[in-house]
This record gives C-alpha cells, structure tokens and sequence, in this order.
C-alpha cells in the first residue's frame, strides 16, 4: 500500500509538470491553458495511482484477478474527448488546436508516469514537451514559414470580381507568389475573395502586397491570415 506522503508528492510533481506546458499554452491565449494542463496532468497521475493501488485491499481474494494498465489504459483514449475541444476548424483547410490537443495528450502521459512513480521519465518528457513548444516555435517560423499557406480575404464591392481578379493574379504574379486556390463568397451587397497563397519570404511583403491591394477602387476591405 502506498502511503500518503507519495501519493502527495506525486499529485505535486504532476501539477508542477502540468503547469510547466500549461504556462507556454498560456501566453497564448489558448483556451486550454495554464489551470486546464494542470489538471488532466493531476487527474491522469491520480487514475494511475488508483489503478495501481486502489485495489489493494481485494487482492488475494479467490477468482479476483487484477490488470492495473486496464484503468490507466482509458486515459489515452478518454483525453482525446478533452483534445477535440480545443481544435478550431476555422474554414476550408485552416484549422488551430492540433497542438495543444497533442499537448493535452501528452501531458496526460506525464501525469500517467508520475502517478505510476517514473519521475525521471516525467521529468524527461516535461522537458522535451517544453523545448518543443517553446524552443522550437521560432526555428519552425524561420525556416518553413515561407511554405505556409496564408489566406487572404479580399471584400469587393457587388459585381466587380472579374475585374478585381485579374488585377490581383497580377499583383501576385509581380510579387511572385504562389497562387492555390480561389473562394468567392457573394453576398447581399458585397463578395468575399479568399485567397489561399504560399512562399511569402516575409513580413514587408505582406505590407507591400496589401498595399498594392489596397490601391484597387474595387476592393472595400483585406484581411490577412498570417497563422
């Protein structure tokens, strides 16, 4: 039987951990965040510690056979319920959350380890979860950021988008920009364009894009998806 002075230590190790991810989600702004991280890492190290020794008392009892992973076991699946909540299908193909979900999943796993008493696994993983959030944000923006696909929403005024669609195919063309695909969306008295482009190199050719957009007389309004 495990005594209460581990099972606090571990539940402690699990909120510490918890809130170590949770803090990078945080800054964010996500809805999953500090408190929330905290929590599914507590509530899967408690799952693992009853799994592992809530059972202890019926133990040697005849035609009683005990698996402690089986309780552990539903966490993994039971924590994609959690996950789903937080990813966001904003329209056609852009979609955030995938990686706080997989974040939420992975601390439960760290959760899991600590209640199972594994902490230098806990630790580990912690860390590496932290680096990945954290470290590697800028080194994915920096040297895939051009292969992203960005949106642009154009509002038109009723009835000028086939003159308005010529002059942006050029002002990208000009900008040599990689064109993906075409959404127009009509309205009562105006028409949104969505525009889905890549190898934008960086920030100032955005502006100057915009800029050149925003010379067309057609075009009421731009919006540009830099996620």
């Amino acid at each position: 039987m495990i005594v209460w002075s581990e099972v606090l230590m571990r539940l402690s190790l699990a909120a510490f951990f918890g809130a170590m991810v949770g803090i990078e989600r945080e800054r964010k702004d996500w809805a999953a965040g500090l408190r929330t991280h905290m929590m599914v890492c507590v509530g899967a190290s408690l799952i693992m510690i009853v799994s592992a020794f809530g059972f202890a008392d019926i133990l040697g009892t005849p035609n009683v056979s005990l698996d402690p992973s089986r309780i552990a076991a539903q966490v993994i699946s039971g924590i994609g319920f959690i996950g789903a909540g937080t990813i966001l299908y904003l329209r056609q193909e852009v979609i955030r959350g995938l990686t706080t979900a997989a974040g939420l999943w992975t601390v439960a796993g760290i959760g899991l380890a600590t209640g199972g008493g594994m902490y230098f696994a806990a630790t580990a993983a912690t860390i590496i979860v932290i680096i990945i959030l954290w470290v590697m944000k800028p080194v994915e923006r920096k040297f895939f950021s051009r292969y992203k696909i960005h949106v642009i929403k154009i509002v038109t005024l009723s009835g000028s988008n086939l003159n308005v669609l010529s002059s942006i195919n050029t002002i990208l063309e000009d900008e040599k920009i990689n064109f993906q695909n075409l959404t127009i969306a009509k309205e009562s008295i105006e028409s949104s364009i969505y525009i889905r482009v890549t190898n934008v190199r960086n920030a100032n050719q955005i502006v100057t894009i915009v800029n050149k957009l925003n010379s067309l007389h057609e075009i009421k309004e731009i919006f540009w998806d830099n996620n």
